[in-house]
């Protein structure tokens, strides 16, 4: 429910945009199927790809043969890792960079194993055939000989002395080492502190899951000697300059990138696959298009799992509970291999975030990174910063409980309340109405009357829960961003970003910044975005950048096209530009006794008899790069209201508010759909994902939704979204990101109501899920 939104504006309405909640224009090819994904485009003569994957957790590749799979009806070529050595072609990098003493061991990943697996779904040969059938099919008849080795499927357990060892490199399988903050001040503020709270946490492993899963189509043109890629993806011109500059070793202009319309990415397809280095291999190979597709539990087996933290926290306080230190000791899974964005999430990611709304005067923090024969671990919604707001509120909570202190008094108590403030660990933190948030919040859950709805539960042998949790997030992504705009001839104005839409709504929140700029309808603006021979360069999704940093661009070029169409409406008005003045979507005289709209000034500019003598003909454009590295601070607080049957351990989530702060809104409708989807992703993983390994073979045995649980309509109440904005000064547009915020808070807001509903069994921790077999077991376990 949304009552305090406008009304939503109608096609062509009149007023600002900015701030208006008008549905999204790409709705319609959307909702009448002629939306174009992976999936739905063929290429002429394609040829179709199938990998062939490990059944083992580690073992050595004793021998592979290939002969009977070769010579099967249909099938072009059976590819090895052989065959990509023979023509050099380079592994996957990770090249994030992380302060970590000794730095991040960096062990080769090629497209397909190379005398080794080492996690079950690890790529071992690619077929290539006339159908999806014939390629399967031949998989099948490929000989491989495995010698089983042990394998470890937990951090914790990976970094045991006698653990079996997945790389040789990393001994231990310790990949890094990572340390922030004082740790000498914490030790001692911890000495002297009246009360110290210790919490183990899990950070569960779990996946992303999108509605479309992985996909891709690689062409290779050999007069141009260019390779294309189509593809199910977020970054593409990060990724181009992984295939040109570490596996193919050519020039990144020979190779294009493409996504067309992505089904959800939510971090995951923000990285390089070993499939979109076999499409465009076998591509150059045979002079022919190469699809693959994944299936739902090849996604399972292949797709970058996420989160996967073990940590020992401490919370120090002093007689009036005031937080005087935080450390934190995680061990971080990092799986078989470094994803591209793996090594940064637990470290330089979770650090921005590490304390949260909170004024904790000394911090520290150590991350161990781990090597396991389990799926390579990078970003999910939020990277880092879920897991770091995870930590410090689930203390907090506790020690309100042991202290015996109201659990938002403890929280106002601590929330940094002067501006600016730099966080223990360096963030300088813009402005935010914390309190209020909490107070707002509390107000609209009714809190005031929450042990009346608690006893009214108790009547019917059901334990209620009310749980809170306050959130901040530091939102950037990679710094910088590029944008550019263009009149068209048919009157249309392209936007060109940098960054990418897979769902957010670009197409419709990028026009309205442009239309109320330059004075234009927003229906004549169309988005050009996540193509390499399109638009130039960008930072792709991720990190919830587009807006602040895509957004902070596109005003940059507004500026610069209206500074060029100034100086042609000037020699057309015959006026001195400087004094014309721009409203309405043209430029008039001072005093209004001439005017010519946009679309005017863009034709005559293509006209040479209507231009500057010795001036070029063309379109009215404009390209910048804009160089911004602030972060904005999205903040907000959460409530959740949940009932437990005791007798099953089932929970029921009743209620849930949220009031965030993500600065001025552009579009409110579209803010609260990510909301809405960042906090339904955070109570699936409260409440009913786990990505689970057999700790003795190492098998995935949650590869399908038949073992992977996701939350359903019917799991979910009404979502009371509000919005309290306190304006960004990091961007001109004064926008927070929001893409993330709803996955940050939730896991711990529903982990506190269902502590709350078990506090009167003496119950006072658990892991997420909270699975009905987990509390029931908590339950009996507590007599």
């Amino acid at each position: 429910m949304i009552s305090h939104l406008p009304d939503e504006a109608g096609a062509g309405a009149s007023g600002p945009e900015r701030g208006r909640s008008r549905r999204r224009l790409e709705d319609g090819r959307f909702l009448t199927g002629t939306g174009r994904y992976v999936d739905d485009i063929d290429a002429p003569g394609q040829l179709f790809g199938h990998v062939l994957r490990s059944p083992i957790a580690h073992g050595l590749i004793r021998s592979i043969d290939v002969a009977e799979a070769a010579a099967m009806p249909g099938v072009a070529a059976v590819y090895t890792a052989a065959d990509l050595a023979r023509e050099g072609i380079g592994g996957l990098p990770c090249t994030v960079q992380v302060a970590s003493v000794p730095q991040p061991v960096r062990p080769p990943r090629t497209a397909l194993a190379d005398g080794r697996v080492r996690h079950v779904g690890d790529p071992v040969a690619f077929v290539v055939a006339g159908t999806p059938e014939a390629a399967r099919d031949a998989a099948e008849r490929i000989a491989v000989a495995y010698e089983d080795l042990p394998s470890v499927t937990d951090a914790l357990s990976a970094l045991e002395p006698r653990a079996p060892l997945v790389w040789q490199e990393a001994p231990g399988n310790l990949c890094f080492r990572f340390e922030k903050g004082d740790r000498a001040a914490v030790e001692a503020a911890l000495a002297g502190s009246h009360a110290v709270v210790e919490l183990v946490l899990e950070n569960n492993r779990i996946v992303a899951a999108p509605i479309e899963p992985r996909a891709a189509i690689g062409r290779y043109e050999a007069e141009t000697e260019s390779f294309e890629l189509i593809l199910t993806g977020q970054g593409v011109h990060d990724m181009r300059r992984h295939l040109a500059e570490h596996v193919f070793g050519i020039p990144e202009h020979r190779i294009r990138l493409i996504a067309p319309d992505v089904g959800g990415g939510f971090g995951p397809k923000n990285v390089l696959y070993p499939e979109w280095v076999l499409v465009l291999f076998a591509a150059r190979r045979l002079g022919r298009p190469v699809r693959w597709v994944s299936d739902r539990s090849e996604d399972f087996l292949s797709s970058a799992h996420a989160r996967d933290n073990r940590t020992r926290a401490h919370l120090g306080l002093d007689r009036d509970g005031r937080f005087l230190a935080l450390k934190v000791d995680t061990a971080a899974d990092m799986g078989a291999y470094l994803s591209a964005f793996g090594p940064a999430i637990p470290t330089n990611s979770a650090a921005t975030a590490m304390g949260g709304v909170y004024a904790i005067p000394a911090i520290f923090m150590e991350v161990r990174g781990a090597f396991t024969n389990t799926v390579p671990v990078d970003a999910y919604r939020g990277a880092g910063k879920p897991e770091a707001n995870y930590i410090v509120e689930r203390l907090v909570d506790l020690a309100a409980r042991r202290l015996a202190i109201d659990p938002a008094e403890l929280r106002r108590r601590n929330m940094i309340a002067s501006f600016p403030y730099r966080s223990a660990l360096g963030m300088d933190v813009e402005p935010g109405a914390f309190a209020a948030n909490l107070d707002t919040a509390l107000a609209v859950a009714d809190r005031d009357g929450f042990e009346r709805r608690r006893a009214e539960a108790a009547g019917r042998s059901r334990l209620r829960g009310f749980g809170l949790a306050c959130f901040l997030e530091t939102a950037r992504g990679q710094p910088g961003e590029s944008a550019g705009l263009r009149f068209e001839p048919d009157g249309t104005v392209s936007l060109i970003l940098g960054t990418q839409s897979n769902g957010q709504g670009h197409e419709t929140t990028f026009p309205q910044i442009a239309a109320d700029l330059l004075g234009l309808p927003v229906e004549c603006f169309r988005l050009i975005q996540a193509d390499t021979g399109l638009v130039p360069k960008g930072g792709g999704h991720g990190g919830a950048r587009s807006l602040h940093q895509g957004g902070a661009a596109l005003v940059r070029a507004i500026e610069a096209v209206l500074g060029k169409a100034r100086t042609i409406a000037g020699r057309l008005l015959q006026a001195d530009p400087a004094e014309l003045v721009f409203r309405d979507g043209g430029f008039e005289t001072a005093d209004g006794a001439r005017r010519i709209d946009l679309p005017s000034v863009a034709a005559a500019a293509a006209d040479p008899e209507q231009i500057s003598p010795g001036t070029e003909p063309g379109s009215l454009e404009s390209y910048v790069d804009n160089p911004l590295d602030l972060v904005t601070f999205p903040n907000g607080c959460h409530v959740a209201e949940v009932e437990i049957d005791p007798e099953t351990g089932q929970v029921e989530l009743l209620a849930y508010t949220a009031v965030d702060d993500f600065g001025t809104i552009i579009n409110p409708l579209l803010t609260e759909g990510q909301i809405q989807g960042g906090v339904v992703q955070g109570i699936g993983q409260a409440l009913h994902e786990r990505t689970a390994y057999d700790p003795g073979s190492g098998q995935l045995i949650s590869a399908s939704f038949m073992d992977y649980g996701l939350p359903r309509a019917a799991d979910l109440p009404p979502l009371d979204i509000r919005f309290n904005g306190v304006p960004s000064g990091a961007n001109p547009l004064g926008v927070k990101g929001s893409g993330q915020a709803g996955c940050i808070a939730a896991p711990q807001t529903i982990m506190h109501a269902v502590l709350d509903a078990l506090a009167p069994l003496g119950i006072e921790t658990m892991d997420m899920p909270a699975t009905p077999d987990r509390i029931w077991k908590a339950i009996r376990d507590a007599g």
